[in-house]
């Protein structure tokens, strides 16, 4: 069953500058986008697409106690292999809460951080955001049709009355072993039939 992201408000990054902003023509290397939740959810996953951005930190907002309180879930996470070069720069990114240093849960808002320390790149962001929340694990919606077709397993066999399986066996050793001896008997018979009263018979017996 497919998941729908959760209904959500993306604000317009905003740089984080050291300096007067208007004065200082240097780019900035950071810049914060809030992502503000209609209601509060149990976040399973945050899926983006990435635009330059090096690392990325993840903060949320959650309700706690009845009031609000930030929580950092990720730090520095790496989206790109080396800063200075193109690898990562565009790829799609799924950020789980088994990821996560804290857990996602009551969040109202969410704060990606995106970072870039190299001066390659003018312009660096985190695109198409969508966030997933948790689906309910008792939900019967959630149990796959495959497991709902399952033949049920049967009881197993009533075994009272049934004579004991180690007498069984010894049973059946036994026959074995009597097997054996009458037929090492008729063996010894067939060999006799040369024997005439204690004596062999001259006549039966045959010469190579």
């Amino acid at each position: 069953m497919s998941v729908e992201p959760v209904n959500c408000t993306i604000k317009s990054p905003v740089p984080l500058q050291i300096g007067d902003a208007v004065s200082d023509l240097s780019r900035p290397g950071v810049y914060i986008t809030d992502i503000i939740l209609s209601e509060p959810v149990n976040i399973q996953e945050i899926s983006f697409k990435n635009y330059y951005t090096a690392y990325l930190t993840v903060r949320v907002q959650r309700r706690e106690e009845g009031r609000a309180k930030w929580v950092t879930c990720l730090k520095n996470h790496p989206l790109m292999d080396n800063p200075h070069t193109e690898a990562g720069s565009h790829d799609y990114f799924s950020i789980y809460r088994q990821q996560m240093s804290s857990v996602p849960d009551n969040v109202m808002a969410v704060r990606l951080i995106s970072r870039q320390p190299s001066s390659e790149w003018l312009h660096f962001s985190i695109e198409e955001i969508n966030i997933y929340p948790c689906v309910k694990e008792d939900s019967e919606r959630d149990v796959p049709v495959w497991l709902s077709t399952l033949t049920p397993v049967e009881a197993p066999v009533d075994l009272k009355g049934l004579p004991d399986p180690e007498t069984v066996s010894s049973s059946i050793q036994q026959m074995w072993a009597l097997t054996e001896i009458m037929q090492a008997n008729q063996n010894a018979a067939s060999i006799g039939r040369f024997d005439v009263d204690g004596s062999y018979d001259v006549k039966l017996l045959s010469y190579t």
